[in-house]
This record gives C-alpha cells, sequence and structure tokens, in this order.
C-alpha cells in the first residue's frame, strides 16, 4: 500500500515538472520609478541585490526555480511583491499611491520586513546592513518630499471609495 503511494507521489512529482508558470522576465521599464527620480548608484545597488528580483519587472531566477513545485511558490511569491510594489511600475501610479506607496516603503524597511526573511535566508547577500537601510530611507524621504513640495496635500492622500446610497 505504501509502496503505491510512493509510486503515485513519484508520478505526480514528475508530471508536474512539465507544468511550468509564467517567469517574471519582460523588462520593460518604460513607467521605471527612476524616469520620474533620479536613483543614485548606490540606491541601485542596493535596490539590485535586495528587492528587484520580487519587486521590478524582471527577476534573476536562481538555478532551483525551474523544479516543481518551487517554481509555482516562486511565481506566486514575485506576483504577490510586484502587487504591493514594482519599481518598474511606479511612474503609472497615480500621485496619491506613489505617496502611499513610497510611505510604505519606509515604514517596511524601518520595521525590518523588507527583505522577506525567506529571500535573506537564501540570499544572504540581500540583509541591508544599517547604512543600506538608511540610503533607501533617504531616498524614499527624499521622493516624499518631491510630491509634497509639487503636489497639494489632498493630492497625496488616498481616497477611500465612496459607496453610492441606495
Amino acid at each position: 500500500m505504501i509502496k503505491k503511494i510512493l509510486i503515485g507521489l513519484l508520478i505526480a512529482l514528475v508530471v508536474i515538472q512539465f507544468i511550468r508558470p509564467e517567469k517574471n522576465l519582460s523588462g520593460d521599464t518604460t513607467k521605471d520609478i527612476a524616469t520620474l527620480f533620479p536613483m543614485p548608484d548606490s540606491v541601485k545597488m542596493i535596490v539590485d541585490k535586495a528587492c528587484a528580483d520580487c519587486h521590478s519587472n524582471k527577476t534573476a531566477y536562481p538555478w532551483y526555480a525551474s523544479a516543481q513545485p518551487v517554481a509555482f511558490w516562486l511565481a506566486d511569491h514575485v506576483k504577490d511583491g510586484k502587487r504591493h510594489f514594482n519599481f518598474n511600475e511606479f511612474a503609472g501610479y497615480r500621485i496619491a499611491k506613489q505617496n502611499h506607496k513610497i510611505e510604505e516603503v519606509i515604514e517596511q524597511i524601518k520595521e525590518g520586513e523588507m527583505p522577506l526573511y525567506s529571500y535573506t535566508l537564501i540570499h544572504k547577500e540581500a540583509k541591508l546592513t544599517d547604512a543600506e537601510k538608511a540610503t533607501l530611507i533617504n531616498w524614499c524621504q527624499n521622493i516624499m518630499d518631491t510630491l509634497k513640495a509639487n503636489y497639494p496635500e489632498d493630492s497625496l492622500k488616498l481616497k477611500k471609495p465612496t459607496v453610492p446610497a441606495k
């Protein structure tokens, strides 16, 4: 009985190797954050090593990303990361969303929630030093200051959708 279960699991594992989720490889940067706000080399280096794999339109996949079920997990992880924040789509966000997303980036970095532990567990180079955190936070704060200087205060706040009265 156990032998049949193991053989069934092995067959399922082999079959799912032929099912491939779409990879995040478009590389489209037409709406990149750097088109609006210059990204110093020091910031780009940090973003490339600790953020871009999950928060851009081009992921550098590790060797194990072709093995299932890991590939499914990675695809979902990247999709979720891009849903929360995408450096390459930032210029397409409304002004209020830009401000809100940058505010969230600052908060996530300060609270040590980004980069994720599950990412830095494997990618040791993605762990941010205090100096790197300060560099990113300062750059993000400069973006928020620029937005505040160029747009009215009420345009920087996300508005809750109104529900029409019945």
